[in-house]
């Protein structure tokens, strides 16, 4: 049975810092692009952050150079390292395949208020 906890969100300042970990199991890990998404209340969940299986990255726009993907193929965890966080960067995010083969998690709320 796959399951895809993710952990580590809270509320922050802006231009604060969080670090998202997503623990994974039922697939094997290491064969999988792994990404992290985001939604909001009425907009549909986005991918902003890609790993791929070689460990290579790729950002969406809105937080490229502020957000960094990274992944532990022993752990079966991704992380996901956020600075500079903005309001905007307020949603639930979740981990998942790129593309999302699995059923979601519950995700972690990202709160950036001041």
């Amino acid at each position: 049975q796959v399951q895809l906890v993710e952990s580590g969100g809270g509320l922050v300042q802006p231009g604060g810092s969080l670090r998202l970990s997503c623990a994974a199991s039922g697939f094997i890990f290491s064969l999988y692009a792994m990404g992290w998404y985001r939604q909001t209340p009425g907009k549909q969940r986005e991918l902003v952050t890609t790993i791929t299986r070689g460990g290579s990255t790729d950002n969406a726009d809105s937080v490229k150079g502020r957000f960094t993907v990274s992944r532990d193929n022993a752990k079966n965890t991704v992380y996901l390292q956020m600075n500079s966080l903005k309001p905007e960067d307020t949603a639930v995010y979740y981990c998942n395949t790129v593309p999302s083969y699995f059923p979601w998690g519950q995700g972690t709320r990202v709160t950036v208020s001041s």
